[in-house]
């Protein structure tokens, strides 16, 4: 009860846009705490009976090996990416073109820069509209799923 008060808090005095124009992703951003949001998001997961299979941690990657290609400039404050399937969504859209396999773990990114730690990124790719109109349409709930549980996790309407 007191992690759900805190969040819906730190809503209130919380900034959300949407970054419009990109075809490859989609992107939220949120003014608040990394761990909060990554909480948040892990739970819109988990609260759809997804599992999350693996974390990347990507910011933690970036400066650990830098260091050793002579690029030390810090990118991230802090970067990780949940990684997580549907078995109902991936076959429907697996029975429409097995070729759709590429789409296949979904990933959420959630990141905040070094240059502005406290506006946190909250990212996924779109899939590609591709093959039949079978095909399509199931790429397009895959695409709406993710949607949904960012917006969930960010407490915007779905």
């Amino acid at each position: 009860m007191k992690r759900i008060l805190i969040f819906l808090l730190s809503v209130l005095f919380t900034g959300f846009t949407f970054a419009a124009g990109s075809s490859h992703l989609k992107s939220y951003t949120a003014t608040g705490n990394f761990d909060t949001i990554k909480e948040e998001v892990t739970l819109a997961i988990t609260n759809r009976g997804l599992v999350i299979d693996h974390t990347s941690f990507i910011g933690n990657m970036l400066d650990r090996t830098g260091k050793d290609i002579d690029k030390a400039r810090k990118v991230y404050d802090k970067a990780e990416a949940l990684q997580f399937c549907s078995a109902n969504f991936s076959r429907r859209t697996m029975e429409a073109d097995p070729g759709n396999i590429v789409f296949c773990p979904y990933v959420i990114a959630i990141y905040s820069l070094a240059s502005d730690p406290k506006k946190v990124h909250v990212a996924f790719r779109l899939p590609q509209s591709a093959g039949s109109e079978e095909s399509q349409a199931s790429l397009k709930a895959v695409e709406d799923l993710l949607d949904s549980i960012v917006k969930e996790a960010l407490g915007l309407k779905k």
